[in-house]
């Protein structure tokens, strides 16, 4: 069985993560150095707060470099909100450098008229390319948001899905190879974002092909 490690920065929804793989009878195996990723064959790399705090935390590890070592041999992780936000390479919310494991900028959601920063509540994604948390041409799926900034990949193939912010479509999922995030909080979306993880859970254990 897959082993997955829950990478543990002192930012991220450590409980709520867990309890939502608890609820799939998978347990994770939290993730504090780099000896610690010598047991795990996947990561969830979870995330609340702001961006420079969390690269800092993250700095105090050490794992900067594993995690990027991770990704450039292609190992699957997943992201979760502010875990997405920092697979790239640059944020407005801070000055500091993101992993840069995804080419392009986070920026601050549009002051669109009548919209409200923090973008918190409901809301339903629109697939735009494949990823393993999807069905094919799989649409209005709800997911629980809180954000107030979102991510513009530069490469577009990287967008797998969006979600209705005002008259615009910000990012809600970017996936490349078998590296993933979701800007949601799929471990507070109650049955769909259980659905959600399992999905991920049977990717892994079906071998983590990457979506043609």
């Amino acid at each position: 069985m897959t082993q997955i490690g829950l990478i543990d920065y002192g930012m991220g929804n450590l409980h709520s993560v867990r309890l939502a793989f608890k609820r799939l009878k998978r347990e994770l195996k939290l993730v504090n150095s780099q000896a610690d990723l010598k047991f795990c064959d996947a990561l969830v790399l979870p995330g609340v707060g702001s961006f420079d705090p969390a690269v800092h935390h993250l700095n105090q590890t050490g794992l900067i470099p594993s995690i990027r070592s991770w990704a450039k041999e292609d190992k699957p992780l997943l992201g979760i909100c502010l875990g997405l936000q920092l697979l790239f390479e640059s944020s407005d919310e801070g000055v500091s450098p993101g992993l840069g494991i995804l080419k392009g900028h986070v920026q601050k959601l549009p002051n669109e008229l009548g919209e409200r920063i923090p973008h918190m509540g409901w809301s339903p994604l629109n697939q735009v390319n494949k990823s393993p948390l999807l069905d094919k041409h799989e649409q209005n799926c709800w997911m629980y948001f809180v954000h107030s900034y979102s991510a513009i990949p530069s490469q577009k193939e990287v967008l797998a899905a969006t979600a209705k912010f005002g008259k615009k479509e910000v990012t809600s999922i970017v996936w490349k190879s078998r590296i993933g995030a979701c800007q949601f909080h799929p471990e507070k979306s109650a049955k769909a974002g259980q659905r959600m993880l399992h999905k991920w859970l049977q990717w892994l254990e079906n071998g983590a092909k990457p979506p043609n």
